[in-house]
Protein backbone atom coordinates (compact mmCIF):
# COMPACT_ATOMS: atom_id res chain seq x y z
CA UNK A 1 0.00 0.00 0.00
CA UNK A 2 1.23 3.46 -1.09
CA UNK A 3 0.58 7.03 0.31
CA UNK A 4 -0.47 9.38 -2.45
CA UNK A 5 0.09 12.87 -1.55
CA UNK A 6 -2.80 15.39 -3.29
CA UNK A 7 -1.04 18.74 -4.37
CA UNK A 8 -3.17 21.85 -5.04
CA UNK A 9 -2.92 22.58 -8.62
CA UNK A 10 -0.34 25.11 -9.26
CA UNK A 11 -1.77 29.01 -9.97
CA UNK A 12 -0.90 30.17 -13.30
CA UNK A 13 1.20 33.30 -13.85
CA UNK A 14 -0.83 35.62 -15.48
CA UNK A 15 1.08 39.24 -16.66
CA UNK A 16 -0.52 42.26 -16.01
CA UNK A 17 -2.87 42.40 -19.62
CA UNK A 18 -4.13 39.00 -18.75
CA UNK A 19 -5.13 40.20 -15.27
CA UNK A 20 -6.68 42.70 -16.46
CA UNK A 21 -9.08 40.97 -19.09
CA UNK A 22 -9.25 38.77 -16.27
CA UNK A 23 -11.37 40.25 -14.12
CA UNK A 24 -13.85 41.09 -16.91
CA UNK A 25 -14.09 37.10 -18.06
CA UNK A 26 -12.42 34.64 -15.24
CA UNK A 27 -12.66 37.17 -11.91
CA UNK A 28 -11.84 33.84 -9.37
CA UNK A 29 -8.95 32.77 -11.71
CA UNK A 30 -7.54 36.25 -11.90
CA UNK A 31 -7.65 36.44 -8.40
CA UNK A 32 -5.97 33.38 -7.17
CA UNK A 33 -3.21 34.62 -9.61
CA UNK A 34 -3.38 38.35 -8.03
CA UNK A 35 -3.29 36.95 -4.47
CA UNK A 36 -0.39 34.35 -4.87
CA UNK A 37 1.87 36.84 -6.55
CA UNK A 38 0.00 40.59 -5.52
CA UNK A 39 1.82 42.59 -7.88
CA UNK A 40 -0.76 45.49 -8.40
CA UNK A 41 1.80 48.80 -10.02
CA UNK A 42 1.01 47.78 -13.73
CA UNK A 43 -2.63 47.46 -13.58
CA UNK A 44 -3.04 50.15 -11.32
CA UNK A 45 -0.94 52.18 -14.13
CA UNK A 46 -3.38 51.13 -16.51
CA UNK A 47 -6.48 51.99 -14.76
CA UNK A 48 -5.54 55.51 -14.12
CA UNK A 49 -4.31 55.88 -17.49
CA UNK A 50 -7.96 54.73 -18.92
CA UNK A 51 -10.29 56.54 -15.96
CA UNK A 52 -7.37 60.06 -15.91
CA UNK A 53 -7.45 60.00 -19.41
CA UNK A 54 -11.19 59.81 -20.40
CA UNK A 55 -12.06 62.21 -17.90
CA UNK A 56 -8.99 64.74 -18.99
CA UNK A 57 -10.57 64.40 -22.56
CA UNK A 58 -13.83 65.10 -21.66
CA UNK A 59 -12.31 68.11 -19.33
CA UNK A 60 -10.56 69.90 -22.89
CA UNK A 61 -14.17 69.48 -24.60
CA UNK A 62 -16.37 72.69 -24.55
CA UNK A 63 -19.13 70.23 -24.32
CA UNK A 64 -17.47 68.81 -20.96
CA UNK A 65 -16.80 72.15 -19.24
CA UNK A 66 -20.10 72.94 -19.38
CA UNK A 67 -21.84 69.90 -18.48
CA UNK A 68 -19.20 70.14 -15.27
CA UNK A 69 -20.41 73.46 -15.08
CA UNK A 70 -24.20 72.57 -14.94
CA UNK A 71 -23.22 69.25 -12.81
CA UNK A 72 -21.37 71.83 -10.15
CA UNK A 73 -24.10 73.97 -9.55
CA UNK A 74 -26.60 70.98 -9.40
CA UNK A 75 -24.78 69.53 -6.82
CA UNK A 76 -23.96 73.11 -4.97
CA UNK A 77 -28.07 73.95 -5.07
CA UNK A 78 -28.79 70.03 -3.81
CA UNK A 79 -27.01 70.21 -1.00
CA UNK A 80 -29.26 73.44 0.03
CA UNK A 81 -26.67 76.51 -1.29
CA UNK A 82 -27.97 78.33 -3.12
CA UNK A 83 -25.70 79.88 -6.17
CA UNK A 84 -25.76 83.15 -6.65
CA UNK A 85 -24.62 85.19 -9.26
CA UNK A 86 -21.17 85.53 -7.87
CA UNK A 87 -20.48 82.25 -7.30
CA UNK A 88 -21.69 81.57 -10.35
CA UNK A 89 -19.09 83.25 -12.49
CA UNK A 90 -16.29 82.36 -9.94
CA UNK A 91 -17.35 78.69 -10.87
CA UNK A 92 -17.55 79.46 -14.47
CA UNK A 93 -14.51 80.66 -14.71
CA UNK A 94 -12.29 77.97 -12.92
CA UNK A 95 -13.81 75.58 -14.41
CA UNK A 96 -14.53 77.24 -18.41
CA UNK A 97 -10.90 78.73 -18.32
CA UNK A 98 -8.63 77.19 -15.94
CA UNK A 99 -5.73 78.38 -14.97
CA UNK A 100 -2.55 75.68 -15.92
CA UNK A 101 -2.02 75.47 -12.30
CA UNK A 102 -5.24 73.95 -12.06
CA UNK A 103 -4.75 71.77 -15.36
CA UNK A 104 -1.99 70.62 -13.86
CA UNK A 105 -2.96 70.34 -10.24
CA UNK A 106 -6.13 68.17 -11.68
CA UNK A 107 -3.45 65.71 -13.51
CA UNK A 108 -1.53 65.01 -10.59
CA UNK A 109 -5.22 64.41 -8.33
CA UNK A 110 -5.96 62.12 -11.28
CA UNK A 111 -3.08 59.97 -10.77
CA UNK A 112 -2.48 60.21 -6.62
CA UNK A 113 -6.12 60.29 -5.59
CA UNK A 114 -6.81 56.62 -6.49
CA UNK A 115 -3.98 55.22 -4.80
CA UNK A 116 -4.97 56.88 -1.41
CA UNK A 117 -8.42 55.82 -2.00
CA UNK A 118 -7.41 52.63 -2.92
CA UNK A 119 -5.19 52.18 0.22
CA UNK A 120 -7.80 53.77 2.52
CA UNK A 121 -10.54 51.09 1.18
CA UNK A 122 -7.95 48.33 1.76
CA UNK A 123 -6.75 49.17 5.23
CA UNK A 124 -10.62 49.27 6.02
CA UNK A 125 -10.94 45.68 4.73
CA UNK A 126 -7.98 44.96 6.00
CA UNK A 127 -8.92 45.76 9.77
CA UNK A 128 -12.44 44.03 9.06
CA UNK A 129 -11.36 40.47 8.02
CA UNK A 130 -8.19 40.62 10.76
CA UNK A 131 -10.48 41.17 12.82
CA UNK A 132 -12.07 38.05 12.35
CA UNK A 133 -9.34 36.30 11.94
CA UNK A 134 -8.39 36.70 8.64
CA UNK A 135 -4.65 35.62 7.19
CA UNK A 136 -4.30 37.59 4.32
CA UNK A 137 -1.35 40.57 4.29
CA UNK A 138 -2.53 44.13 3.56
CA UNK A 139 -0.41 43.66 0.14
CA UNK A 140 -2.85 40.84 -0.65
CA UNK A 141 -5.84 42.93 0.02
CA UNK A 142 -4.50 46.19 -1.78
CA UNK A 143 -3.92 44.47 -5.05
CA UNK A 144 -7.57 42.93 -4.77
CA UNK A 145 -8.82 46.42 -4.62
CA UNK A 146 -6.69 47.90 -7.42
CA UNK A 147 -7.59 44.96 -9.70
CA UNK A 148 -11.11 45.28 -8.62
CA UNK A 149 -11.05 48.80 -9.92
CA UNK A 150 -10.59 47.49 -13.53
CA UNK A 151 -14.25 47.36 -13.51
CA UNK A 152 -14.38 51.41 -12.68
CA UNK A 153 -12.38 51.90 -15.51
CA UNK A 154 -14.20 50.21 -18.35
CA UNK A 155 -17.31 52.22 -16.68
CA UNK A 156 -15.45 55.66 -17.41
CA UNK A 157 -14.27 54.41 -20.48
CA UNK A 158 -18.14 53.15 -21.65
CA UNK A 159 -20.19 56.36 -19.72
CA UNK A 160 -17.35 59.50 -20.95
CA UNK A 161 -18.27 59.39 -24.54
CA UNK A 162 -21.98 58.91 -24.02
CA UNK A 163 -22.13 61.79 -21.61
CA UNK A 164 -20.49 64.00 -24.38
CA UNK A 165 -22.96 62.96 -26.47
CA UNK A 166 -25.85 63.47 -23.45
CA UNK A 167 -23.56 67.04 -22.76
CA UNK A 168 -24.54 66.00 -19.32
CA UNK A 169 -22.24 64.11 -16.16
CA UNK A 170 -25.04 62.80 -14.83
CA UNK A 171 -24.71 59.10 -14.73
CA UNK A 172 -27.20 57.31 -17.62
CA UNK A 173 -26.52 53.77 -15.41
CA UNK A 174 -28.06 53.86 -12.62
CA UNK A 175 -31.46 52.92 -11.68
CA UNK A 176 -32.88 56.26 -11.56
CA UNK A 177 -32.95 56.27 -15.19
CA UNK A 178 -35.53 54.16 -15.71
CA UNK A 179 -37.74 55.77 -12.89
CA UNK A 180 -37.34 59.16 -14.72
CA UNK A 181 -41.44 59.49 -13.00
CA UNK A 182 -39.87 59.56 -9.47
CA UNK A 183 -40.06 63.17 -8.34
CA UNK A 184 -36.62 64.89 -8.10
CA UNK A 185 -34.81 65.23 -4.94
CA UNK A 186 -37.18 62.58 -2.79
CA UNK A 187 -36.18 59.67 -1.44
CA UNK A 188 -36.56 57.09 -3.87
CA UNK A 189 -35.54 59.51 -6.44
CA UNK A 190 -32.26 59.56 -4.02
CA UNK A 191 -31.92 56.11 -3.16
CA UNK A 192 -32.09 54.45 -7.09
CA UNK A 193 -29.72 57.08 -8.27
CA UNK A 194 -26.96 55.20 -6.03
CA UNK A 195 -27.96 51.96 -7.71
CA UNK A 196 -25.59 51.86 -10.01
CA UNK A 197 -24.78 49.31 -12.64
CA UNK A 198 -21.14 49.60 -12.55
CA UNK A 199 -20.95 50.42 -9.06
CA UNK A 200 -22.88 46.57 -8.40
CA UNK A 201 -20.60 45.21 -10.76
CA UNK A 202 -17.67 46.15 -9.07
CA UNK A 203 -19.29 45.47 -5.46
CA UNK A 204 -19.64 41.70 -6.74
CA UNK A 205 -15.96 41.51 -7.85
CA UNK A 206 -14.40 42.88 -5.01
CA UNK A 207 -16.34 40.43 -2.89
CA UNK A 208 -15.11 37.47 -5.50
CA UNK A 209 -11.38 39.03 -4.70
CA UNK A 210 -12.10 38.94 -1.11
CA UNK A 211 -13.37 35.51 -0.80
CA UNK A 212 -10.78 34.23 -2.85
CA UNK A 213 -7.61 36.10 -0.57
CA UNK A 214 -9.64 35.26 2.79
CA UNK A 215 -10.75 31.97 1.68
CA UNK A 216 -14.60 32.42 2.08
CA UNK A 217 -17.73 31.89 0.15
CA UNK A 218 -18.32 34.59 -2.12
CA UNK A 219 -21.83 34.61 -1.70
CA UNK A 220 -21.13 35.50 2.57
CA UNK A 221 -18.75 38.01 1.53
CA UNK A 222 -20.83 39.48 -1.36
CA UNK A 223 -24.11 39.85 1.48
CA UNK A 224 -21.75 41.87 3.39
CA UNK A 225 -20.51 44.19 1.18
CA UNK A 226 -23.80 44.82 -0.44
CA UNK A 227 -25.34 45.36 2.90
CA UNK A 228 -23.01 47.96 3.68
CA UNK A 229 -23.64 49.29 -0.03
CA UNK A 230 -27.12 49.40 0.71
CA UNK A 231 -27.01 51.11 3.82
CA UNK A 232 -24.45 53.90 2.38
CA UNK A 233 -27.29 54.36 -0.12
CA UNK A 234 -29.67 54.91 2.25
CA UNK A 235 -27.92 56.93 4.50
CA UNK A 236 -26.96 59.28 1.26
CA UNK A 237 -30.47 59.32 0.03
CA UNK A 238 -31.97 60.19 3.17
CA UNK A 239 -29.61 62.91 3.72
CA UNK A 240 -29.96 64.48 0.23
CA UNK A 241 -33.32 64.66 0.61
CA UNK A 242 -33.94 66.03 3.65
CA UNK A 243 -31.15 69.01 2.59
CA UNK A 244 -33.36 69.07 -0.56
CA UNK A 245 -37.08 69.65 1.51
CA UNK A 246 -34.98 71.93 3.85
Amino acid sequence: MTDTTITAPPVPVKDPVARFFGILLSPTETFRAVVAKPTWLVVALIVIALTGGSQMWFQSTDIGRKATLDETVRKTEAFGFKVNDQAYEAMRKGIMEPAPWRVALSAVTMVVAPLVMWAVVAGILFLVFASTGGQATFKQVYAVVVHSSVVSAIGTVIITPVNYFRESLSSPTNLGVFLPFLPEGNFLARFAGMIDVFLVWWVMILAIGLAVCYRKKTRNVAAGLFAVYGVIAIAFAVFMAMRSSS
